[in-house]
C-alpha cells in the first residue's frame, strides 16, 4: 500500500506562489525606487511646507464662509455659458471624431498610408494639453467663449477619435464578410454593421467627454477662454474668498447636474440598443 504524500508546510508553498524576482528585475525595481526618491524633491514635496501651509490654508477656508451671493446673476450666467460652450464642442467634436475614426480603424481605412496619417493627426491632437489649445485659440480668435468651444471640439476629436477607432476595430467581421462577399459597398458595410455595432461603446465615448468637457471648460476660463473659470480666477486675484466658494459650489452643482444626467442617459440608451 503506498505511503500518503507528505503535506507541505506553508512556506514551501509560499516558496512555489512566490518566486524569488531576477537579477533584471531587482534591478529595474531599484532604479525605478530611486528615480521616484530623486522625482519627490523635483516636484518640490515639502513636509515642513505642507505644515506651515495649513494656518493660511484654514484661514482662506474660513474666509470662504458664508459665501457670497451679491454677484449671483453674472455667476450664473457664465456656468450657463460654461455649460454650452461644453455641449457645442462635445456635440460638433463627436460629429467630426466619427469620420476620422473610420480612416483610423484598421478595418474601415482605404489604405494603410490613411490610416497612419490618420492615427498621427488624432495622436497629435491629444497630445497637446487643452490649456495650448486654449491659449493658441484666443490669440487666434480672441478672448471668449468661441475659443473655448474650439478647444473643446480639438479635445473631443482627440479623445473620441482614438477610441471610437478601436470600437471600429472591436466588431465582430463577420457580418461585414457577408455583406462583402454578396457585393455590397464599403460605405453599406459601415452604415449597416460597424456603425451600429460599435455605437455602444461610441456612446459611452461621448457622454464621458461631455462630462470631461464640462470639466475641462472651467479651466479653460483661466486663460480667457471664456466660461466661468474667468470668474473664479478674478475672485481668488481680488481675494474675493466668499465670492470664488459660491463660484466652487455652483461649478460643483453643474458637474453633478451633467454627470447625473448622463450616467442615467447611458443607461437608458445602452438597455434600448441591446
Amino acid at each position: 500500500m503506498p505511503e500518503p504524500s507528505p503535506i507541505h508546510p506553508a512556506s514551501s508553498v509560499l516558496r512555489d506562489r512566490f518566486q524569488r524576482p531576477s537579477w533584471l528585475s531587482s534591478g529595474l525595481f531599484a532604479l525605478f525606487l530611486g528615480f521616484f526618491l530623486w522625482s519627490l524633491a523635483g516636484a518640490g514635496m515639502s513636509l515642513q511646507s505642507l505644515i506651515q501651509g495649513l494656518p493660511n490654508m484654514g484661514t482662506i477656508v474660513g474666509e470662504m464662509f458664508p459665501p457670497a451671493t451679491d454677484r449671483a446673476q453674472p455667476i450664473l450666467e457664465a456656468i450657463l455659458v460654461t455649460f454650452q460652450m461644453a455641449l457645442v464642442g462635445t456635440v460638433i467634436g463627436v460629429i467630426l471624431s466619427i469620420p476620422m475614426a473610420l480612416l483610423a480603424a484598421r478595418n474601415t481605412s482605404p489604405h494603410p498610408i490613411v490610416r497612419y496619417v490618420t492615427r498621427s493627426i488624432i495622436s497629435f491632437v491629444r497630445t497637446v494639453p487643452d490649456l495650448a489649445w486654449a491659449l493658441f485659440f484666443v490669440v487666434s480668435v480672441g478672448l471668449g467663449p468661441f475659443a473655448g468651444t474650439l478647444t473643446i471640439i480639438v479635445d473631443t476629436i482627440g479623445f473620441c477619435g482614438r477610441f471610437f477607432a478601436e470600437a471600429f476595430e472591436e466588431v465582430d467581421p463577420g457580418p461585414s464578410e457577408a455583406l462583402d462577399s454578396i457585393g455590397s459597398r464599403p460605405l453599406d458595410r459601415i452604415a449597416v454593421v460597424q456603425i451600429p455595432g460599435a455605437l455602444p461603446s461610441m456612446i459611452n465615448t461621448g457622454l464621458f467627454s461631455l462630462e470631461k468637457a464640462v470639466r475641462s471648460s472651467v479651466v479653460l476660463g483661466l486663460v480667457g477662454a471664456g466660461g466661468i473659470g474667468a470668474e473664479l480666477a478674478v475672485s481668488m486675484e481680488m481675494f474675493r474668498y466668499d465670492q470664488a466658494a459660491f463660484i466652487i459650489f455652483a461649478i460643483f452643482i453643474l458637474v453633478y447636474i451633467v454627470e447625473h444626467f448622463s450616467s442615467r442617459l447611458r443607461e437608458r440608451l445602452l438597455n434600448q440598443i441591446r
